[in-house]
């Protein structure tokens, strides 16, 4: 593994300012966001609407805890390579 996104623990999260006409609009674009950016589906953590624009909080779940954890492996994480 030689990504930097390989060696995230658990999650990656975004806060951001996306300009808007509406609470609907500002929330389809935070979604898009995350496909944009190559995460696939995010969650919406937090969103508030000023009329402007929204602000939003996106998390990307990388492991849930109990699933399968990479960094288990030490070999893929030696400095060899």
């Amino acid at each position: 593994m030689k990504k930097a996104m390989d060696r995230v623990v658990d999650t990656v999260d975004i806060e951001t300012y996306l300009l808007c006409k509406n609470e609907s609009e500002g929330k389809r674009l935070a979604l898009q966001l995350g496909e944009d950016l190559n995460l696939g589906t995010v969650d919406i953590m937090f969103q508030e609407f000023d009329g402007y624009g929204i602000r939003v909080r996106l998390r990307k779940y990388i492991h849930k805890p109990g699933k399968h954890y990479a960094w288990l492996k030490p070999e893929e994480y030696s400095d060899k390579g």
